[in-house]
């Protein structure tokens, strides 16, 4: 069948929760007529007054002179049934998400718009060709995933089903940047783009926690203040919710065939049952009063300095890094090819426990202590140092004054294969690789949803670029020698990427244009 053409200037937006209200705001700014419905009526009379005080708000803020204001409220018109839609061009649900309900209203709806009308569903997480399949014409059915709050959140993703028109995906696209929002585009996998990328950063956070390495507080501390990111996973769960992303994370699971590298955990489990599900009802991982975070304070660092230290030189680069900072502190070094009895030993393992790290170099467990190397330890704004189970208290106190001993806040974690931040950011990277492997959207799309969607410090696979391929690959394959578990088998977009040194962002050269002659 010909692709049609879609000219899209009247949006019908069914559902006036947060998601709706936010997609008939920028709509109605960027110069389209609205209707707007609900089942409830009540609900619509409620979204147009919650509308007029954002426009308000906004005349205020100088962002929206008078008439503007007027002429938006004017453009979003409240609608008392699905007919009045009949004249919509595009038509976008933001309604429960239960597929059967989303389902009979797309059955209903191919009733009363025209032939021309696209049907878009906001849904998160449900497939967009089981959606469609329940229309008799499935090819104007197209997934547009905006991101809560949609007028700050400027991405959304267009994701195109099985027996989708690409004409009416392009038509969204264009619609979507006519709204000031960056579109990317995917294909109908679980998860889509963002909340396939994001199970890098939750489910293993989770695991690391699972395995007492370290307290929820922590765990964040580490991915904040080493390895940059704006929130921990414990943050992040706690503001999106455990009634929101423990059903996320259980489906996409599911809709993967049990996919090891999306294990759910029974943490968030348990939490959601208890009801700790976040910060909107003051009580997740964190505690909230007034709605604002609490927190433990950070114990003071031990000052007293080890004698002198014995670093590895299984890893060059680490250990010129180490030394680096230890000029910084009169501490001896000891030079000698194996350990002096009395020296601290500092190891720097790359997806290795500080256990395996030892014993793979026949050193003594008892003065072992392993610390992170993956991101920069001059000038740093935290350092992670890890502990074998023989490790005695006093070498872990003495490492902690040497690696705090310049004012930088230290965490010491239990032992774990790829400490916090390396086998959290080697996962979130895998398993953008493996989006990119599997084609479900390019390489550029998959940093920008990532970036604009989740607010990573980089997309995925420009983190694994700034990092090294080779190093996350390295740190991948420890952890999967040493643990056995599929979840951190690399992606052969990544292994083939490291072997070639191509960059983790680029796309197979044989798809790129054919140069003109």
């Amino acid at each position: 069948m010909a692709s049609r053409q879609y000219a899209i200037e009247t949006v019908g937006v069914v559902g006036t929760g947060a998601m709706g209200r936010g997609i008939a705001q920028i709509a109605a700014l960027a110069g389209l007529t609205v209707r707007l419905f609900d089942t409830d009526p009540q609900a619509v009379s409620a979204a147009r007054d919650y509308l007029a005080d954002i426009f308000v708000k906004l005349t205020v803020k100088g962002k929206l002179d008078e008439a503007g204001a007027h002429a938006a409220l004017a453009r979003v018109i409240g609608a008392q049934s699905l007919a009045e839609l009949a004249d919509c061009d595009l038509v976008i649900e933001a309604i429960v998400e239960k597929l059967d309900a989303k389902r009979a209203l797309f059955r209903e709806l191919e009733t009363i718009v025209s032939g021309r009308c696209v049907l878009a569903s906001n849904t998160s997480s449900l497939s967009i060709t089981a959606i469609a399949a329940a229309c008799t014409d499935a090819s104007r059915v197209v997934g547009y995933h905006f991101f809560n709050p949609v007028p700050l959140m400027k991405v959304v993703e267009v994701i195109d089903g099985l027996r989708g028109d690409p004409a009416a995906g392009d038509a969204l696209m264009d619609l979507a940047r006519r709204m000031g929002h960056t579109a990317v585009r995917a294909k109908d996998m679980p998860g889509f783009i963002v909340n396939h990328a994001g199970r890098g950063m939750n489910t293993e956070g989770l695991r690391v926690a699972s395995e007492g390495v370290a307290s929820f507080v922590d765990i964040d501390r580490i991915m904040r203040e080493q390895a940059g990111f704006r929130l921990g996973p414990f943050e992040l769960l706690d503001l999106t919710a455990l009634d929101v992303s423990h059903p996320v994370m259980e489906s996409i699971y599911h809709q993967f065939y049990e996919e090891p590298r999306f294990t759910p955990s029974p943490i968030t489990g348990a939490r959601l049952a208890g009801g700790l599900i976040g910060k909107k009802a003051g009580e997740g991982f964190y505690r909230y009063v007034d709605g604002k975070q609490q927190v433990p304070d950070e114990p003071s660092a031990p000052t007293a300095l080890p004698q002198r230290v014995w670093v590895s030189a299984r890893h060059p680069e680490a250990r010129n890094a180490v030394l680096e900072l230890m000029t910084r502190v009169n501490v001896a070094l000891d030079e000698g090819a194996k350990p002096a009895a009395d020296s601290l030993i500092v190891v720097t393992p790359f997806g290795l426990d500080a256990t395996t790290a030892a014993v793979e170099e026949q050193l003594d467990a008892t003065r072992t202590v392993a610390i992170d190397t993956l991101f920069p330890l001059v000038n740093a704004k935290r350092r992670t140092l890890m502990t074998t189970p023989a490790t005695t208290r006093a070498a872990r106190d003495a490492a902690h004054a040497l690696f705090a001993a310049d004012g930088v806040p230290v965490t010491v974690i239990r032992d774990s294969t790829g400490f916090v931040a390396q086998r959290i950011v080697a996962t979130i990277v895998n398993i953008g690789c493996d989006i990119a492997q599997r084609q479900i959207a390019s390489p550029e799309d998959i940093d920008l949803a990532v970036t604009l969607g989740l607010g990573y410090p980089k997309g995925p696979l420009a983190l694994g670029d700034a990092l090294g391929a080779k190093t996350i690959l390295a740190i991948l394959r420890n952890m999967s020698s040493v643990l056995g578990d599929p979840r951190y088998r690399p992606s052969p977009w990544l292994a083939r990427r490291a072997q070639l040194g191509l960059p983790l962002t680029s796309a197979d050269a044989s798809d790129a244009p054919e140069a003109a002659h």
